[in-house]
């Protein structure tokens, strides 16, 4: 029997009692299709290109992918600005805002902050939409790596299976490496050098503390904001993350 055939037999077979058993177990029917997509995510998890990230810069990463299409769709050109640079020469200023304001637990947790994750969704679901997030910086490098900025419930699940498995192959200061060279600063603007010298002129080695805590108040809204704007928001933003690298002991 051809592959064709057998599909429409057992469709023809199994669909209609199938269909009836979903109708009289809504709730049972909902769980286990849930689990089959959630069985079909796990084997499609990029186990293998996580290991290679111990050694290989990616060169493409899925946001990048993402942005290129809305820029196509739109008719619009778009350039991508990204140079590698390892952890070493990038300021421990950048770091240490980027930690403060992203992600207080990073050096602690193993990819995910549960407790704010479970304050996030309270606050969630009291406002009734998305009001707080509560992604670690490893669930961020997850999500631009591999996924896309949308807010389906499956791209966030497989967002904290992949997260997971990266904390367990990756180490914490690889992580941040990564983190810190593929993140959106603007439009087309990838990585902590290719910001750097775009908006203060500078090597990312040579940031200064308030430029590194401007860089940092940026990261929730690239698209929006510019490190080296007026805005007021950026001000008090930089000013929060500055006041929190002095209590937290990074000069």
């Amino acid at each position: 029997m051809q592959i064709s055939s057998f599909i429409q037999f057992f469709l023809r077979e199994h669909l209609p009692p199938f269909l009836q058993w979903c109708k009289k177990h809504p709730a049972k029917a909902f769980f286990s299709i849930l689990g089959v997509l959630i069985a079909l995510q796990y084997l499609m998890l990029p186990y293998n290109s996580l290991h290679a990230l111990r050694k290989e810069n990616p060169h493409r990463t899925a946001l990048m992918r993402q942005r290129e299409s809305e820029a196509s769709s739109a008719g619009k050109p778009y350039m991508i600005q990204q140079t590698w640079m390892p952890l070493s020469r990038i300021s421990p200023h950048l770091m240490n805002a980027v930690v403060c304001s992203e992600d207080g637990t990073f050096f602690e947790h193993s990819g995910v902050d549960w407790y704010e994750l479970e304050q996030s969704v309270e606050k969630n679901l009291e406002k009734g939409k998305a009001v707080r997030g509560g992604s670690t910086i490893s669930q961020q490098l997850s999500k631009n790596l591999f996924l896309s900025t949308s807010k389906n419930p499956l791209r966030k699940l497989k967002e904290l299976v992949i997260t997971l498995r990266m904390e367990r192959i990756l180490s914490k200061k690889r992580i941040l490496e990564l983190y810190l060279n593929i993140i959106e600063w603007g439009n087309g603007v990838y990585g902590a050098e290719a910001a750097a010298r775009k908006y203060f002129g500078t090597s990312a080695a040579n940031l200064s503390s308030e430029q590194a805590a401007r860089m940092a108040a940026v990261i929730p809204m690239p698209l929006r904001v510019q490190p080296n704007s007026g805005s007021v928001y950026i001000a008090r933003r930089a000013g929060v993350i500055l006041q929190r690298m002095h209590v937290w002991g990074y000069e």
